[in-house]
């Protein structure tokens, strides 16, 4: 979203581009509450190292099952 703003209202320079930024988080953050959701008490996601790792395991097993096969 701030990328798109900063091209149409042509934004030149770090203070104009971070206030953007800023009332692009604040926005969302509404549209967010309106709808009953509050991002403090989401459930934290899967580190994602933590993914990477299981699906490179994942990977090396689907590839000892074909060569068994």
């Amino acid at each position: 979203m701030t990328s798109v703003n900063v091209q149409a209202k042509d934004l030149k320079g770090i203070v104009l581009i971070e206030d953007e930024h800023i009332e692009n988080n604040r926005a969302i953050r509404q549209m967010l509450l309106k709808r009953g959701i509050t991002p403090e008490e989401l459930p934290s996601a899967e580190d994602v190292k933590k993914l990477e790792r299981r699906m490179k395991n994942e990977d090396k097993k689907v590839l000892k099952n074909k060569k068994r096969k």
